[in-house]
C-alpha cells in the first residue's frame, strides 16, 4: 500500500483531545440521543461477565452521559424507543472488538465475518447430528429462548463444558442464522435472524472491500485519530484488511509529534478544534477510549492492565482497577466493591495531590449512581494522600 503524503500534522495534545471528543469525554454530550446515540457514535460496546459496580455495557454510556438509570441503559439497546410506533431493534450483539453490543444498522457491514465464519471448520467440534437443525426449528416454533430453554447448556461434551445445544446456537449466532436479542440474567436470549433483523438490513450482498471500508471508516471515526494498528484493533481486523481500504475509507493521512507510526485521522474531527467542558469519572477496564494498551500509553502515559485474570499476589493495582479521567488526563485508578450501601475503594492510586479532588468526584458520583450513600477507603498507595481524600469525600458526603 502506498500511502499519500500527511495532509496534516498534530501536536501530541491535539491528537489527545481529538480522541477525547470523538470517543464522547470532551464537549457537552448528546442526552437527547442517550445511550442508544453513544452507542451509534462507538460504533460498538463491550460485554463481559464482570460486575463489580455495574457491567461494562452499562459502565460506557454512565461514563459519557452520568446517571443515566441502569434499567434505561438496557432498555435503550433491546427495546422499542418508548412512545413510538418504533418496534425495530436497536442493536444486535456480535463479535467485533470482542463480543460487543452494535447498532442494528452495521448488521450488514459484518457479512465478511459471518462468511469467514462459516466457510471454516468452526472450533474443530462435531455436533451430534441434527443438533443444529433442531435448534433452528425450535426457534423458529417457540420463538426467542436461552440456551437452557433450548435443551440445557450444561455439559454433555468436553467443549468449554457446552451442550452440543449451547455449541449449535452459537455457531448459527457466528453464522448469522440466529441473534442474540437481549440479555436476561446475563444469559443470551437467542432467536432467528430473519426475525429479529429488519428486512432491508437483512442480507449479505456487500462484499468484503465494502465492508472492511465501512468498519475501517467507523474505527477512525470512533477514534478521532490512530494509527493503523489502532484502527485495526477497533473491530478486530487484519492489517493488510485495513491496508487494502484505508485509502477508500475517507480517513486523512497525519503525523502526530511522538508517534512513530503514520497515523489517520477522521476528517469531520480535524474540521473544528476540540473544545468544551471534560468528563470526570471512572472508567471500565473494557472501555474504548483505552481498550489498545499501546494507545493509551500513547496518548495518555497510562500503562493499563486488567488484573483480573492476573493471580492475585501478583496484582498491582487491583481485580478490577478502573482508571480515573480528569481534565482530559488518566489520574489515578480505583479497584471498587460493594458493601450493602457502601461503595468500598479496596486499592486507590493517585497521580499526585492534584488528583484527589478529581477522584473523590468520581467515587462519590459512581456511588451514587449504584445506589450508594457511603464511601470507604481501604488503601491508598500514597498514603499521604489518604487523608486528603477521606476529608475530600467527607466534605462531598456531608
Amino acid at each position: 500500500m502506498t500511502t499519500p503524503p500527511p495532509a496534516t500534522e498534530l501536536s501530541a495534545d491535539e491528537a489527545r483531545r481529538i480522541a477525547l471528543r470523538a470517543q464522547g469525554f470532551l464537549g457537552t454530550p448528546d442526552r437527547r440521543a442517550g445511550v442508544r446515540g453513544v452507542l451509534r457514535h462507538l460504533g460498538a460496546v463491550q460485554l463481559d461477565t464482570i460486575s463489580v459496580l455495574a457491567r461494562s455495557h452499562e459502565l460506557i454510556p454512565y461514563a459519557r452521559l452520568g446517571a443515566v438509570g441502569r434499567t434505561a441503559v438496557e432498555n435503550a439497546y433491546w427495546k422499542p424507543a418508548p412512545g413510538t410506533s418504533d418496534a425495530r431493534p436497536h442493536a444486535f450483539e456480535y463479535w467485533s472488538h470482542a463480543a460487543c453490543i452494535l447498532p442494528i444498522e452495521e448488521w450488514p457491514h459484518f457479512a465478511f465475518r459471518r462468511r469467514a465464519y462459516r466457510g471454516r471448520p468452526h472450533w474443530n467440534h462435531t455436533l451430534p447430528e441434527g443438533t443444529y437443525e433442531q435448534v433452528v426449528k425450535q426457534l423458529r416454533t417457540e420463538g426467542p429462548l436461552t440456551a437452557t430453554e433450548l435443551g440445557g447448556a450444561k455439559k454433555t461434551s468436553e467443549w468449554w463444558d457446552w451442550s452440543g445445544t449451547k455449541v449449535a446456537v452459537e455457531r448459527a449466532l457466528m453464522h448469522g442464522e440466529v441473534v442474540c436479542v437481549e440479555r436476561r440474567g446475563w444469559k443470551r436470549v437467542y432467536d432467528l435472524a430473519e426475525r429479529a433483523i429488519p428486512a432491508d438490513l437483512l442480507h449479505d450482498e456487500l462484499d468484503d472491500a465494502e465492508c472492511l471500508r465501512r468498519l475501517v471508516g467507523l474505527a477512525g471515526h470512533a477514534l478521532g485519530v490512530g494509527t493503523r494498528a489502532d484502527i485495526a484493533d477497533y473491530h478486530r481486523l487484519k492489517g493488510e484488511q485495513v491496508d487494502a481500504v484505508i485509502a477508500d475509507s475517507g480517513l486523512i493521512p497525519v503525523t502526530v509529534e511522538g508517534w512513530a507510526k503514520p497515523a489517520w485521522a477522521d476528517p469531520a474531527a480535524l474540521a473544528t478544534p476540540p473544545r468544551g467542558r471534560h468528563r470526570t469519572t471512572l472508567l471500565s477496564p473494557f472501555d474504548s477510549l483505552i481498550w489498545e494498551r499501546a494507545r493509551t500509553e500513547r496518548i495518555f502515559g497510562f500503562t493499563h492492565r486488567l488484573e483480573a485474570y492476573v493471580p492475585k499476589p501478583k496484582r498491582i493495582h487491583g481485580y478490577f482497577a478502573m482508571p480515573v479521567l480528569a481534565g482530559g488526563r488518566l489520574v489515578g485508578r480505583v479497584d471498587p466493591a460493594r458493601e450493602g450501601r457502601t461503595l468500598v475503594a479496596r486499592q486507590i492510586t493517585l497521580d499526585g495531590p492534584k488528583a484527589v479532588p478529581a477522584v473523590a468526584q468520581a467515587l462519590i458520583e459512581a456511588a451514587s449512581w449504584v445506589d450508594c450513600t457511603d464511601v470507604r477507603v481501604e488503601r491508598v498507595d500514597a498514603p499521604e494522600l489518604r487523608d486528603p481524600l477521606t476529608r475530600e469525600l467527607a466534605r462531598a458526603l456531608a
